[in-house]
């Protein structure tokens, strides 16, 4: 790829994605730049990825055909007014901030610009994310799939209608915290019986990445899954109901209803 690729913000996230995008062979360390508030962590990436680094975001802005946003919410109207002068019109931006619409960022940098509005997840620091992605009207689809391409080397990636964004901010954007908080308390439960604790999180984090691996590779719904460990008089079946009288499938829809709340609200 001949694109030139710069990252305001290269923290978890930012890092993550860097670092999918280099070992996918979708760009070389010197067609990537990146600047960060905090000259430290700076320093860091450069050692780290060998990349270009800039002393501000404007510098950012103006080395980038593709230009990803990888800053917190919050720091969004900020940084777009520091570089907006120098975003050019065949410019993409990528943004990776939940609530910030594309009617809102078209607002922020005040004239047409190609924005592509992505939601990824946590997982991407260990090449298993799973990005959702929209794009307003002046991005081709060409320049998507570019996006989605160079996206690939860290998550999986699917088109979705603005107004789902929230919603998988909710459910792979956010969710990535409900399934730590599972596999702890399955930790807990099996060092209370005995086993040690590293072993503990060991069997309770495989046991997750296999049913999960099982949901996506045989296509069966989750319930005729859950079903086939479900045996007669079994120990399953009980387990599986005393979660369904402690209200976990009621508990987990609250939960992502508030989490669409908030991120509708930012």
């Amino acid at each position: 790829m001949e694109k030139k690729i710069a990252f305001i913000g290269c923290g978890n996230m930012g890092g993550a994605m860097i670092r999918g995008i280099l070992d996918s062979g979708k760009c070389s360390p010197a067609q990537l730049m990146a600047a960060d508030a905090s000259a430290e962590l700076l320093a860091a990436r450069k050692e780290e990825f060998h990349i270009l680094t800039a002393a501000d975001n404007r510098e950012a802005a103006e080395f980038a055909d593709i230009l990803f946003l990888a800053v917190k919410p919050q720091y969004y109207a900020a940084v777009i007014a520091e570089i907006r002068d120098a975003v050019k019109p065949k410019q993409i931006i990528v943004t990776i901030a939940p609530g910030k619409t594309l009617d809102w960022l078209k607002e922020q940098f005040g004239k047409t610009v190609k924005i592509i509005r992505t939601m990824p997840n946590t997982p991407a620091m260990v090449k298993a994310g799973m990005m959702g992605i929209c794009a307003n009207e002046w991005v081709t689809e060409e320049e998507s799939a570019l996006v989605r391409g160079l996206c690939s080397g860290f998550s999986e990636t699917e088109i979705v209608p603005e107004n789902l964004m929230d919603v998988v901010t909710a459910v792979s954007g956010s969710s990535p915290a409900y399934v730590f908080l599972f596999i702890e308390a399955m930790a807990d439960a099996a060092v209370a019986g005995g086993m040690a604790r590293a072993q503990a999180y060991k069997f309770a984090a495989q046991a997750v990445l296999g049913s999960a691996k099982m949901v996506l590779e045989t296509g069966k719904h989750p319930g005729e899954l859950k079903d086939m460990v479900c045996s007669p008089a079994g120990t399953t079946i009980q387990a599986v109901r005393v979660l369904e009288e402690k209200g976990l499938r009621s508990a987990v829809i609250e939960a992502m209803e508030k989490c669409l709340d908030i991120s509708r609200g930012m």
